[in-house]
Protein backbone atom coordinates (compact mmCIF):
# COMPACT_ATOMS: atom_id res chain seq x y z
CA UNK A 1 0.00 0.00 0.00
CA UNK A 2 1.19 3.51 -0.66
CA UNK A 3 0.70 6.38 1.67
CA UNK A 4 0.58 8.72 -1.33
CA UNK A 5 -2.94 7.71 -2.37
CA UNK A 6 -5.82 10.02 -1.45
CA UNK A 7 -7.49 7.24 0.56
CA UNK A 8 -4.43 6.71 2.72
CA UNK A 9 -3.85 10.43 3.16
CA UNK A 10 -7.46 10.87 4.25
CA UNK A 11 -7.19 8.00 6.74
CA UNK A 12 -4.00 9.46 8.18
CA UNK A 13 -5.58 12.90 8.54
CA UNK A 14 -8.57 11.40 10.37
CA UNK A 15 -6.41 9.27 12.67
CA UNK A 16 -4.15 12.25 13.39
CA UNK A 17 -7.19 14.41 14.20
CA UNK A 18 -8.43 11.73 16.60
CA UNK A 19 -5.10 11.57 18.39
CA UNK A 20 -5.09 15.36 18.54
CA UNK A 21 -8.53 15.35 20.18
CA UNK A 22 -7.65 12.67 22.74
CA UNK A 23 -4.37 14.33 23.71
CA UNK A 24 -5.99 17.76 23.76
CA UNK A 25 -8.54 16.47 26.25
CA UNK A 26 -5.82 15.10 28.51
CA UNK A 27 -4.17 18.50 28.93
CA UNK A 28 -6.90 21.07 28.33
CA UNK A 29 -8.38 20.13 31.69
CA UNK A 30 -5.13 20.85 33.56
CA UNK A 31 -5.31 24.58 32.83
CA UNK A 32 -8.98 24.62 33.85
CA UNK A 33 -8.44 22.92 37.22
CA UNK A 34 -8.39 26.12 39.32
CA UNK A 35 -11.57 27.39 37.61
CA UNK A 36 -13.27 23.99 37.96
CA UNK A 37 -12.35 23.89 41.65
CA UNK A 38 -13.94 27.26 42.37
CA UNK A 39 -16.88 26.70 40.01
CA UNK A 40 -18.02 23.33 41.37
CA UNK A 41 -16.60 23.45 44.88
CA UNK A 42 -14.03 20.66 44.62
CA UNK A 43 -11.80 20.04 47.60
CA UNK A 44 -8.04 20.17 46.96
CA UNK A 45 -7.66 16.38 47.20
CA UNK A 46 -10.82 15.60 45.21
CA UNK A 47 -9.70 17.89 42.39
CA UNK A 48 -7.13 15.31 41.26
CA UNK A 49 -10.02 12.97 40.39
CA UNK A 50 -10.89 15.20 37.44
CA UNK A 51 -7.66 13.83 35.96
CA UNK A 52 -7.61 10.45 37.69
CA UNK A 53 -11.14 9.36 36.69
CA UNK A 54 -10.14 9.66 33.05
CA UNK A 55 -6.85 7.83 33.60
CA UNK A 56 -8.57 5.08 35.61
CA UNK A 57 -11.01 4.03 32.89
CA UNK A 58 -8.70 4.82 29.99
CA UNK A 59 -5.82 2.79 31.41
CA UNK A 60 -8.01 0.03 32.83
CA UNK A 61 -9.90 -0.73 29.61
CA UNK A 62 -7.25 -0.12 26.93
CA UNK A 63 -6.20 -3.76 26.56
CA UNK A 64 -9.81 -4.88 26.25
CA UNK A 65 -10.48 -2.07 23.74
CA UNK A 66 -7.49 -3.02 21.63
CA UNK A 67 -8.37 -6.69 21.58
CA UNK A 68 -12.02 -6.00 20.75
CA UNK A 69 -10.83 -3.97 17.77
CA UNK A 70 -8.74 -6.93 16.57
CA UNK A 71 -11.67 -9.31 16.92
CA UNK A 72 -14.72 -7.21 15.97
CA UNK A 73 -13.27 -4.71 13.49
CA UNK A 74 -11.22 -1.61 14.22
CA UNK A 75 -13.33 0.85 12.24
CA UNK A 76 -16.50 -0.25 14.02
CA UNK A 77 -14.93 0.09 17.47
CA UNK A 78 -13.30 3.37 16.47
CA UNK A 79 -16.67 4.91 15.61
CA UNK A 80 -18.28 3.61 18.81
CA UNK A 81 -15.42 4.96 20.91
CA UNK A 82 -15.39 8.42 19.31
CA UNK A 83 -19.18 8.69 19.65
CA UNK A 84 -19.05 7.79 23.35
CA UNK A 85 -16.18 10.20 23.93
CA UNK A 86 -18.14 13.01 22.27
CA UNK A 87 -21.30 12.33 24.27
CA UNK A 88 -19.29 12.24 27.51
CA UNK A 89 -17.72 15.60 26.62
CA UNK A 90 -21.21 17.08 26.36
CA UNK A 91 -22.07 15.64 29.77
CA UNK A 92 -18.86 17.08 31.25
CA UNK A 93 -19.61 20.56 29.99
CA UNK A 94 -23.11 20.41 31.45
CA UNK A 95 -22.00 18.98 34.83
CA UNK A 96 -23.33 20.90 37.81
CA UNK A 97 -21.59 18.99 40.60
CA UNK A 98 -18.23 17.32 41.25
CA UNK A 99 -19.75 13.83 41.05
CA UNK A 100 -21.30 14.46 37.62
CA UNK A 101 -18.06 15.85 36.24
CA UNK A 102 -16.06 12.90 37.54
CA UNK A 103 -18.60 10.50 35.98
CA UNK A 104 -18.31 12.31 32.64
CA UNK A 105 -14.52 12.09 32.79
CA UNK A 106 -14.77 8.35 33.47
CA UNK A 107 -17.01 7.91 30.39
CA UNK A 108 -14.55 9.93 28.32
CA UNK A 109 -11.89 7.45 29.42
CA UNK A 110 -14.02 4.52 28.24
CA UNK A 111 -14.50 6.16 24.85
CA UNK A 112 -10.79 6.88 24.53
CA UNK A 113 -9.94 3.28 25.50
CA UNK A 114 -12.08 2.01 22.62
CA UNK A 115 -10.70 4.57 20.16
CA UNK A 116 -6.97 4.95 20.70
CA UNK A 117 -5.78 1.36 20.08
CA UNK A 118 -7.79 1.04 16.88
CA UNK A 119 -6.45 4.37 15.58
CA UNK A 120 -2.82 3.39 16.08
CA UNK A 121 -3.42 -0.15 14.82
CA UNK A 122 -4.86 1.17 11.55
CA UNK A 123 -1.63 3.06 10.88
CA UNK A 124 0.32 -0.17 11.31
CA UNK A 125 -2.03 -1.95 8.88
CA UNK A 126 -2.43 0.75 6.22
CA UNK A 127 1.24 1.71 6.01
CA UNK A 128 3.84 -1.05 5.51
CA UNK A 129 7.01 -1.12 7.60
CA UNK A 130 9.74 1.18 6.38
CA UNK A 131 9.67 4.74 5.05
CA UNK A 132 5.87 4.99 4.65
CA UNK A 133 5.17 3.90 8.21
CA UNK A 134 7.94 6.15 9.54
CA UNK A 135 6.29 9.14 7.91
CA UNK A 136 2.85 8.19 9.20
CA UNK A 137 4.19 7.61 12.70
CA UNK A 138 5.96 10.97 12.63
CA UNK A 139 2.60 12.64 11.95
CA UNK A 140 1.00 10.59 14.74
CA UNK A 141 3.78 11.53 17.18
CA UNK A 142 3.53 15.20 16.19
CA UNK A 143 -0.21 15.14 16.90
CA UNK A 144 0.47 13.59 20.30
CA UNK A 145 2.61 16.55 21.33
CA UNK A 146 0.58 19.13 19.42
CA UNK A 147 -2.60 17.92 21.08
CA UNK A 148 -1.03 18.19 24.52
CA UNK A 149 0.28 21.70 23.95
CA UNK A 150 -2.77 22.97 22.06
CA UNK A 151 -4.88 21.72 24.95
CA UNK A 152 -2.94 23.90 27.35
CA UNK A 153 -3.17 26.92 25.05
CA UNK A 154 -6.82 26.54 24.07
CA UNK A 155 -7.71 25.67 27.66
CA UNK A 156 -6.17 28.90 28.86
CA UNK A 157 -8.02 30.94 26.24
CA UNK A 158 -11.36 29.26 26.95
CA UNK A 159 -11.06 29.55 30.73
CA UNK A 160 -9.95 33.17 30.67
CA UNK A 161 -12.33 34.51 28.02
CA UNK A 162 -15.34 32.16 28.10
CA UNK A 163 -15.79 29.63 30.92
CA UNK A 164 -14.41 26.26 32.02
CA UNK A 165 -17.28 24.09 30.55
CA UNK A 166 -15.99 24.98 27.10
CA UNK A 167 -12.88 22.87 27.64
CA UNK A 168 -15.32 19.96 27.21
CA UNK A 169 -17.68 21.48 24.66
CA UNK A 170 -14.78 22.02 22.24
CA UNK A 171 -14.59 18.24 21.72
CA UNK A 172 -18.15 17.98 20.43
CA UNK A 173 -17.78 19.35 16.87
CA UNK A 174 -14.41 17.62 16.45
CA UNK A 175 -15.73 14.27 17.67
CA UNK A 176 -18.92 14.47 15.64
CA UNK A 177 -17.00 15.23 12.43
CA UNK A 178 -14.56 12.36 13.06
CA UNK A 179 -17.35 9.85 13.77
CA UNK A 180 -19.26 10.85 10.62
CA UNK A 181 -16.16 10.79 8.41
CA UNK A 182 -14.74 7.50 9.68
CA UNK A 183 -17.16 5.29 7.76
CA UNK A 184 -16.15 6.97 4.50
CA UNK A 185 -12.44 7.54 5.05
CA UNK A 186 -11.21 4.56 7.09
CA UNK A 187 -10.82 1.16 5.41
CA UNK A 188 -13.33 -1.49 6.36
CA UNK A 189 -12.01 -4.46 8.28
CA UNK A 190 -14.18 -7.32 9.41
CA UNK A 191 -11.86 -8.15 12.27
CA UNK A 192 -10.83 -11.68 13.10
CA UNK A 193 -13.97 -13.14 14.68
CA UNK A 194 -13.43 -15.86 17.22
CA UNK A 195 -14.35 -16.54 20.80
CA UNK A 196 -13.58 -13.65 23.12
CA UNK A 197 -11.67 -14.40 26.30
CA UNK A 198 -14.30 -12.93 28.62
CA UNK A 199 -12.66 -14.07 31.85
CA UNK A 200 -9.26 -12.84 30.71
CA UNK A 201 -10.78 -9.47 29.82
CA UNK A 202 -12.46 -9.21 33.22
CA UNK A 203 -9.31 -10.20 35.10
CA UNK A 204 -6.90 -7.88 33.28
CA UNK A 205 -9.30 -4.91 33.33
CA UNK A 206 -9.93 -5.45 37.05
CA UNK A 207 -6.19 -5.76 37.70
CA UNK A 208 -5.39 -2.55 35.82
CA UNK A 209 -8.30 -0.51 37.19
CA UNK A 210 -7.77 -1.69 40.78
CA UNK A 211 -4.07 -0.95 40.61
CA UNK A 212 -4.66 2.55 39.25
CA UNK A 213 -7.38 3.17 41.87
CA UNK A 214 -5.11 2.05 44.69
CA UNK A 215 -2.20 4.14 43.45
CA UNK A 216 -4.17 7.35 42.98
CA UNK A 217 -6.00 6.88 46.31
CA UNK A 218 -2.77 6.45 48.27
CA UNK A 219 -1.73 10.13 48.51
CA UNK A 220 -5.23 11.22 49.60
CA UNK A 221 -6.23 8.45 52.03
CA UNK A 222 -2.89 6.98 53.12
CA UNK A 223 -1.06 3.94 51.78
CA UNK A 224 -1.97 1.72 54.75
CA UNK A 225 -5.72 2.37 54.65
CA UNK A 226 -8.21 -0.40 53.92
CA UNK A 227 -9.33 1.22 50.67
CA UNK A 228 -5.81 1.26 49.21
CA UNK A 229 -4.74 -2.16 50.48
CA UNK A 230 -7.92 -3.87 49.23
CA UNK A 231 -7.49 -2.28 45.80
CA UNK A 232 -3.85 -3.39 45.50
CA UNK A 233 -4.56 -6.92 46.76
CA UNK A 234 -7.48 -7.21 44.33
CA UNK A 235 -5.19 -6.06 41.53
CA UNK A 236 -2.56 -8.68 42.36
CA UNK A 237 -5.14 -11.46 42.70
CA UNK A 238 -6.74 -10.49 39.37
CA UNK A 239 -3.36 -10.44 37.67
CA UNK A 240 -2.55 -13.93 38.96
CA UNK A 241 -5.96 -15.17 37.80
CA UNK A 242 -5.34 -13.58 34.41
CA UNK A 243 -1.98 -15.32 33.95
CA UNK A 244 -3.49 -18.68 34.91
CA UNK A 245 -6.37 -18.14 32.50
CA UNK A 246 -4.13 -17.15 29.59
CA UNK A 247 -1.94 -20.21 30.09
CA UNK A 248 -4.84 -22.64 30.04
CA UNK A 249 -7.20 -21.53 27.26
CA UNK A 250 -6.77 -21.82 23.50
CA UNK A 251 -7.99 -18.29 22.64
CA UNK A 252 -6.19 -15.98 25.13
CA UNK A 253 -6.80 -12.26 25.27
CA UNK A 254 -3.04 -11.67 25.46
CA UNK A 255 -0.89 -14.62 24.36
CA UNK A 256 1.84 -14.61 27.01
CA UNK A 257 4.58 -15.29 24.48
CA UNK A 258 3.60 -12.00 22.81
CA UNK A 259 5.10 -10.20 25.80
CA UNK A 260 8.39 -12.10 25.74
CA UNK A 261 10.12 -9.67 23.42
CA UNK A 262 12.89 -7.46 24.73
CA UNK A 263 12.48 -4.47 22.42
CA UNK A 264 8.73 -4.37 22.85
CA UNK A 265 8.95 -4.58 26.64
CA UNK A 266 11.62 -1.87 26.55
CA UNK A 267 9.29 0.36 24.56
CA UNK A 268 6.48 -0.14 27.07
CA UNK A 269 8.74 0.65 30.02
CA UNK A 270 10.21 3.79 28.44
CA UNK A 271 6.78 5.03 27.33
CA UNK A 272 5.34 4.48 30.81
CA UNK A 273 8.14 6.27 32.63
CA UNK A 274 8.51 9.20 30.23
CA UNK A 275 4.74 9.60 29.85
CA UNK A 276 4.27 9.56 33.61
CA UNK A 277 6.97 12.15 34.15
CA UNK A 278 5.42 14.43 31.51
CA UNK A 279 1.93 14.22 33.04
CA UNK A 280 3.41 15.09 36.44
CA UNK A 281 5.33 18.00 34.89
CA UNK A 282 2.21 19.45 33.23
CA UNK A 283 0.08 18.95 36.36
CA UNK A 284 2.51 20.75 38.70
CA UNK A 285 4.13 23.33 36.42
CA UNK A 286 0.77 24.63 35.15
CA UNK A 287 -0.47 25.22 38.69
CA UNK A 288 2.88 26.69 39.75
CA UNK A 289 2.84 29.24 36.92
CA UNK A 290 -0.67 30.37 37.82
CA UNK A 291 -0.41 30.19 41.62
CA UNK A 292 3.13 31.37 42.33
CA UNK A 293 4.28 33.21 39.21
CA UNK A 294 0.77 34.69 38.77
CA UNK A 295 0.50 33.83 35.08
CA UNK A 296 -2.93 34.12 33.53
CA UNK A 297 -4.40 30.85 32.13
CA UNK A 298 -3.62 32.06 28.59
CA UNK A 299 -0.03 32.92 29.40
CA UNK A 300 0.45 29.62 31.21
CA UNK A 301 -0.85 27.74 28.16
CA UNK A 302 1.30 29.63 25.66
CA UNK A 303 4.34 29.04 27.85
CA UNK A 304 4.39 25.44 26.64
CA UNK A 305 4.79 26.37 22.95
CA UNK A 306 8.43 25.18 22.79
CA UNK A 307 7.29 21.57 23.24
CA UNK A 308 5.03 21.25 20.13
CA UNK A 309 7.41 23.35 18.05
CA UNK A 310 10.31 21.04 18.85
CA UNK A 311 8.23 17.89 18.35
CA UNK A 312 6.92 19.18 15.01
CA UNK A 313 10.48 19.93 13.91
CA UNK A 314 11.52 16.43 14.86
CA UNK A 315 8.61 14.95 12.90
CA UNK A 316 10.33 16.30 9.78
CA UNK A 317 13.85 15.09 10.52
CA UNK A 318 12.95 12.08 12.68
CA UNK A 319 12.27 9.60 9.85
CA UNK A 320 15.64 10.45 8.27
CA UNK A 321 17.42 9.93 11.59
CA UNK A 322 15.74 6.57 12.11
CA UNK A 323 16.63 5.39 8.60
CA UNK A 324 20.24 6.34 9.19
CA UNK A 325 20.83 5.36 12.81
CA UNK A 326 17.91 3.13 13.75
CA UNK A 327 15.50 3.76 16.64
CA UNK A 328 17.76 2.80 19.55
CA UNK A 329 20.05 5.89 19.60
CA UNK A 330 17.00 8.18 19.56
CA UNK A 331 15.42 6.23 22.42
CA UNK A 332 18.55 6.88 24.48
CA UNK A 333 19.16 10.51 23.51
CA UNK A 334 15.48 11.50 23.87
CA UNK A 335 15.06 10.59 27.57
CA UNK A 336 18.50 12.11 28.33
CA UNK A 337 17.36 15.46 26.92
CA UNK A 338 14.10 15.24 28.88
CA UNK A 339 16.17 14.53 32.00
CA UNK A 340 18.23 17.72 31.59
CA UNK A 341 15.16 19.77 30.67
CA UNK A 342 13.19 18.68 33.73
CA UNK A 343 16.24 19.22 35.94
CA UNK A 344 16.32 22.84 34.73
CA UNK A 345 12.61 23.26 35.43
CA UNK A 346 13.06 21.85 38.94
CA UNK A 347 15.40 24.76 39.73
CA UNK A 348 12.95 27.60 39.04
CA UNK A 349 11.74 29.67 41.98
CA UNK A 350 9.14 32.32 42.72
CA UNK A 351 11.54 34.92 41.29
CA UNK A 352 12.31 33.10 38.03
CA UNK A 353 11.56 34.72 34.68
CA UNK A 354 10.14 32.98 31.63
CA UNK A 355 13.70 32.77 30.29
CA UNK A 356 14.37 30.24 33.07
CA UNK A 357 11.39 28.19 31.84
CA UNK A 358 11.63 28.39 28.04
CA UNK A 359 15.09 26.85 27.67
CA UNK A 360 14.35 23.74 29.77
CA UNK A 361 10.97 23.34 28.03
CA UNK A 362 12.79 23.45 24.68
CA UNK A 363 15.04 20.61 25.81
CA UNK A 364 12.00 18.65 26.97
CA UNK A 365 10.34 19.22 23.59
CA UNK A 366 13.37 18.00 21.65
CA UNK A 367 13.60 14.97 23.92
CA UNK A 368 9.93 14.13 23.45
CA UNK A 369 10.30 14.44 19.71
CA UNK A 370 13.26 12.06 19.78
CA UNK A 371 11.33 9.57 21.92
CA UNK A 372 7.74 9.37 20.69
CA UNK A 373 8.14 8.12 17.14
CA UNK A 374 10.80 5.42 17.72
CA UNK A 375 9.04 4.08 20.81
CA UNK A 376 5.78 3.81 18.85
CA UNK A 377 7.50 2.12 15.92
CA UNK A 378 9.14 -0.38 18.25
CA UNK A 379 5.80 -1.30 19.78
CA UNK A 380 3.93 -2.15 16.55
CA UNK A 381 6.64 -3.20 14.10
CA UNK A 382 6.79 -6.84 13.08
CA UNK A 383 3.40 -7.66 14.60
CA UNK A 384 0.83 -9.74 12.70
CA UNK A 385 -2.21 -7.75 11.50
CA UNK A 386 -4.57 -9.57 13.88
CA UNK A 387 -2.40 -8.48 16.82
CA UNK A 388 -1.79 -4.81 16.01
CA UNK A 389 -4.67 -3.61 18.16
CA UNK A 390 -3.24 -5.48 21.12
CA UNK A 391 0.26 -4.10 20.54
CA UNK A 392 -1.14 -0.57 20.25
CA UNK A 393 -3.29 -1.01 23.36
CA UNK A 394 -0.35 -2.25 25.42
CA UNK A 395 1.73 0.78 24.41
CA UNK A 396 -1.05 3.21 25.31
CA UNK A 397 -1.75 1.26 28.50
CA UNK A 398 1.87 1.64 29.54
CA UNK A 399 1.54 5.39 28.98
CA UNK A 400 -1.67 5.67 31.01
CA UNK A 401 -0.50 3.36 33.78
CA UNK A 402 2.77 5.27 33.93
CA UNK A 403 0.86 8.54 34.14
CA UNK A 404 -1.32 7.37 37.03
CA UNK A 405 1.45 5.65 38.98
CA UNK A 406 4.05 8.40 38.56
CA UNK A 407 1.56 11.19 39.27
CA UNK A 408 0.37 9.41 42.43
CA UNK A 409 3.93 8.82 43.62
CA UNK A 410 4.95 12.41 42.89
CA UNK A 411 1.86 13.84 44.60
CA UNK A 412 2.44 11.60 47.63
CA UNK A 413 6.09 12.61 47.98
CA UNK A 414 5.54 16.30 47.34
CA UNK A 415 2.54 16.62 49.66
CA UNK A 416 4.41 14.82 52.43
CA UNK A 417 7.41 17.08 51.89
CA UNK A 418 5.31 20.22 52.08
CA UNK A 419 3.09 18.91 54.91
CA UNK A 420 0.03 18.92 52.65
CA UNK A 421 -0.21 22.69 52.18
CA UNK A 422 -2.48 23.32 49.15
CA UNK A 423 -1.08 25.07 46.09
CA UNK A 424 -3.39 28.08 45.85
CA UNK A 425 -2.69 31.73 45.09
CA UNK A 426 0.22 32.79 47.30
CA UNK A 427 -0.52 35.58 49.77
CA UNK A 428 2.55 35.53 52.00
CA UNK A 429 6.27 34.90 51.83
CA UNK A 430 5.82 31.82 54.00
CA UNK A 431 3.19 30.34 51.73
CA UNK A 432 5.29 31.09 48.63
CA UNK A 433 8.17 29.16 50.17
CA UNK A 434 5.90 26.18 50.86
CA UNK A 435 4.47 26.27 47.34
CA UNK A 436 7.95 26.36 45.82
CA UNK A 437 8.97 23.46 48.05
CA UNK A 438 5.94 21.47 46.88
CA UNK A 439 6.73 22.17 43.25
CA UNK A 440 10.45 21.47 43.44
CA UNK A 441 10.03 18.18 45.31
CA UNK A 442 7.49 17.09 42.67
CA UNK A 443 9.78 17.98 39.75
CA UNK A 444 12.86 16.36 41.26
CA UNK A 445 10.87 13.17 41.74
CA UNK A 446 9.97 13.35 38.05
CA UNK A 447 13.65 13.79 37.19
CA UNK A 448 14.44 10.53 39.00
CA UNK A 449 11.70 8.78 37.00
CA UNK A 450 13.19 10.00 33.71
CA UNK A 451 16.64 8.84 34.86
CA UNK A 452 15.19 5.34 35.25
CA UNK A 453 13.78 5.65 31.72
CA UNK A 454 17.28 6.48 30.42
CA UNK A 455 18.74 3.39 32.06
CA UNK A 456 15.85 1.24 30.76
CA UNK A 457 16.35 2.42 27.18
CA UNK A 458 20.04 1.51 27.36
CA UNK A 459 19.56 -1.87 29.01
CA UNK A 460 16.36 -3.20 27.43
CA UNK A 461 16.28 -1.95 23.84
CA UNK A 462 18.62 -3.71 21.43
CA UNK A 463 20.33 -2.20 18.44
CA UNK A 464 18.85 -3.43 15.14
CA UNK A 465 20.10 -3.00 11.57
CA UNK A 466 18.71 0.17 10.01
CA UNK A 467 17.55 -1.85 7.01
CA UNK A 468 15.53 -4.19 9.19
CA UNK A 469 12.19 -3.55 10.82
CA UNK A 470 12.36 -1.67 14.10
CA UNK A 471 11.40 -4.86 15.89
CA UNK A 472 12.16 -8.40 14.84
CA UNK A 473 8.92 -9.90 13.48
CA UNK A 474 7.20 -12.31 15.81
CA UNK A 475 4.03 -14.26 15.79
CA UNK A 476 1.12 -13.97 18.11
Amino acid sequence: MSSSTPTHRGALVLIAATQLMIMLDMTITNVALPAIQSGLGFSVTALAWVIDAYILTFGGLLILGGRLGDLLGRRRLFIIGVSLFTAASLLGGLASSPSLLIAARALQGVGAALTAPSALAMIAIIFPEGRERHRAMSVYAAMTAAGGASGLISGGILVQYVSWPWVFFVNIPIGALIALSARVVLPHDAGHPRRIDIFGAIFISTAAASFVFGIISGPEHGWATTRVLVALVLSLASLIAFVITERTISYPLIPLRFLVHRNRIGSYVVMGLVGGAMVSLLFHLTQFMQAVLHYSPVRAGFSYLPIPIMVATNSIIGPKLIRRFGPRPLLVVGPILIFFGMSGLALITAHSSYFNIVLPLTLVGIGMGQTLMPVTLNAVAGVKPEMTGLASALLTTSNQMGASVVLAIVVSISTTWSQRHPLVVATSAQHVARAVSLYQSALWTGVVVVAIAVVSSIVLIRRVPTSAPAVVPVGD
